[in-house]
């Protein structure tokens, strides 16, 4: 009998679901750059079965809650760009799966991205995802961000620092102004987030940060409020911070 034809992997169309997202974004995707996020996706599952990156794994989960959810960032990242012409450089500190820092460098491929996080096996998952994908500009860091913070090499080394709820507002300031160059910006991505807006105000001035600018919507399409909290960086961070790691959590600046 003749052998059985190989079976390659089929990368996922995600039920149609991106495409609907695509004119809902601040500016178009390619047809190269939707290939990649699909591609992403396909990635995503597979790896997902011994690694447990993320319990959304649907399609329209995977379009919207990671991918659109993402791109709500691409406005901020243009803003940037226009003020403080240059090459930009964006760390996303806690980066998981690659939300949102890795999806921002496929829509953004100009920008230079360094993708951090604590489990060396999410950053094995996004050097394999970068190198199917052909990315250039990007890389992987596997530090704490207690300790990535005072790395000579990172601290106040980026225009733009991006976290997607990972930690409270007065927490995750501590994680990631460090890593902002004066005259950058810290952006959180959270729900809701009033309570943590009123507790982190002291933060965000100890550590070199202006008063926040929230914006408050809802993902187009659906009914999941978000929120963008944008800290400009005023002054530099001083020394003492970040703390040590386990002191930041255990005792939040208030």
């Amino acid at each position: 009998m003749p052998d059985s034809p190989v079976q390659l992997p089929r990368t996922p169309d995600l039920g149609g679901h991106l495409e609907r997202i695509v004119p809902t974004l601040a500016e178009p995707l390619s047809a190269m750059q939707q290939q990649q996020l699909l591609n992403y996706a396909r990635l995503l599952r597979e790896w997902n079965e011994k690694l447990n990156l993320t319990a959304i794994l649907d399609d329209e989960g995977i379009a919207v809650r990671h991918f659109q959810d993402s791109l709500t960032l691409v406005p901020a990242i243009r803003a940037y760009q226009q003020s403080h012409p240059g090459l930009l450089h964006l760390a996303d500190v806690g980066t998981g799966a690659g939300f949102p820092g890795l999806v921002l460098k496929i829509a953004c491929p100009e920008v230079e991205v360094v993708l951090i996080d604590a489990l060396n096996k999410r950053l094995k998952f996004l050097d394999a995802v970068i190198a199917e994908l052909g990315l250039t500009g990007i890389h992987t860091v596997h530090a704490r961000a207690e300790d990535a913070g005072r790395m000579k090499n990172l601290r106040e080394q980026f225009d733009l620092v991006v976290a997607r709820a990972v930690a409270a507002l007065p927490v995750l300031a501590e994680y990631c102004l460090p890593l902002v160059r004066k005259n950058g910006q810290f952006i959180a991505m959270k729900a809701q987030a009033e309570d943590e807006i009123a507790s982190a105000q002291k933060a965000l001035a100890t550590l070199g940060g202006a008063k926040p600018r929230v914006q408050t919507f809802l993902l187009p399409g659906t009914d999941m409020q978000r929120t963008l909290i944008a800290v400009d960086k005023v002054r530099p961070t001083p020394p003492a911070y970040p703390r040590k790691a386990g002191k930041v959590e255990q005792n939040p600046l208030q």
